[in-house]
């Protein structure tokens, strides 16, 4: 799943620590871990929080890409 290879990158370039945004987010360390391998998905209210906490959009955080429309 894109979501936590996303999540992972994202938290590394921003040198944010699992620990951190489980906190943030509310839920424990593990949790954010097994995220990231793709063991488990988060609430649509939890993605809401990480990609807020992180500065992206859900569709960043998600990998949906949007297309230029080539204008």
């Amino acid at each position: 799943m894109e979501f936590g290879k996303n999540l992972k990158r994202l938290r590394k370039v921003k040198n944010i620590s699992q620990q951190r945004i489980a906190k943030e987010i509310g839920v424990s360390q593990r949790t954010v871990s097994h995220y990231e391998k793709g063991e488990s998905e988060p609430s649509l209210l939890c993605l809401c929080k990480i990609a807020a906490f992180l500065g992206v959009t859900t569709d960043e955080l998600l990998g949906h890409v949007l297309a230029g429309n080539g204008n």
